[in-house]
């Protein structure tokens, strides 16, 4: 006899969200009933109404798409019931959902969830661990509850942190890493064999989302809180400094992720933040314990710029080059 396929919507918004995503589709056990996002919304400078990456994925395979501002609305629940899923399954949807809605799923609620819980709950747990120099992170399925990433875990798998690792690539490996174990998970719980464990509260931490104001870099400390700081915060919302250009103007200027070089020379009379010299197209920053080198700039309202082009152009160093 065939197996009665189990029912699934799933409800998430961003492009981790997407990833994961795509391996539910794959699931032979499965049948997406509905897809749950966020509204369009206006996005970048000419502020054109863009839609969710789950949105174009679930357009693209002819999924029923829902995007409520709030489940505040009776009708939002009830729409939700006549679905009649087996399970939910979220990942980075941008709404609380209230019991009303957990309550919903004949199997059980799931969330995706990047870090190792009960570490890193809330809203930027990819970023939090690098800014905190973490060497392992993972992730998380769990049933979910009304808390803030609190309910019981599923299942758990780590994932090493490498030194040169940013926001970016790590988010990539963990919106992988979630697809397989979520598929793991709906695999079990359809079979009866994941049994709920509750959170150590003892080991919880949390994971606030990121604003701009972090991007500041204090030269003060090590070069490898600089690093920390700019690869996680790298792409958004950037790392940067001030430079004082000739005219006395400062100039913000975002940093790209770089390398922690060797140690100050004893009895150096160098500041923190300046730039002691260039070779082979890297910048060497001064920091409280060892250069920073950086071989890639963003100077406001310009173009991305090699560690030479800043060199030239905003310190005037460079020599001319000899008459042939």
């Amino acid at each position: 006899m065939a197996q009665t396929k189990k029912k699934i919507v799933f409800m998430g918004t961003p492009e981790f969200a997407a990833t994961i995503l795509k391996y539910i589709l794959k699931w032979p056990q499965g049948d997406i009933v509905g897809i749950y996002t966020q509204p369009d919304r206006p996005c970048g400078r000419g502020r054109k109404i863009k839609c969710s990456p789950v949105k174009e994925l679930a357009q693209k395979h002819g999924l029923p798409i829902f995007q409520p501002k709030t489940f505040k609305e009776p009708a939002a629940i009830e729409t939700l019931k006549s679905l009649d899923p087996d399970f939910l399954v979220v990942a980075a949807y941008g709404l609380i959902l209230p019991k009303s809605v957990l309550e919903i799923p004949k199997i059980a609620p799931l969330n995706v969830h990047a870090s190792l819980l009960p570490k890193y709950r809330g809203a930027a747990p990819i970023q939090r661990a690098i800014l905190n120099g973490e060497k392992v992170t993972g992730i998380t399925i769990m049933l979910m509850d009304e808390g803030m990433d609190t309910g019981p875990i599923l299942l758990q798998r780590a994932l090493a942190i490498g030194i040169d690792d940013t926001a970016a690539s790590l988010h990539d490996e963990l919106a992988n890493l979630g697809g397989e174990l979520i598929v793991e998970a709906l695999t079990k719980m359809s079979q009866g064999k994941l049994t709920p464990l509750p959170q150590p509260e003892e080991r919880a931490s949390y994971a606030p989302k990121l604003c701009k104001e972090e991007g500041f870099i204090d030269f003060n400390k090590s070069a490898l809180e600089v690093h920390n700081q700019i690869r996680g915060l790298y792409p958004w919302p950037g790392a940067f400094f001030y430079f004082t250009k000739a005219d006395g103007k400062n100039i913000q200027v975002q940093l790209f992720p770089g390398k922690v070089g060797d140690q100050l020379p004893k009895n150096h009379n160098f500041k923190p933040g300046q730039i002691a010299k260039i070779e082979n197209n890297t910048l060497f920053f001064v920091c409280k314990d060892r250069f920073y080198l950086v071989s890639k700039l963003k100077p406001a309202n310009s173009k991305i710029m090699d560690a030479t082009a800043f060199f030239c152009g905003f310190l005037s160093k460079c020599k001319t080059a000899p008459k042939k």
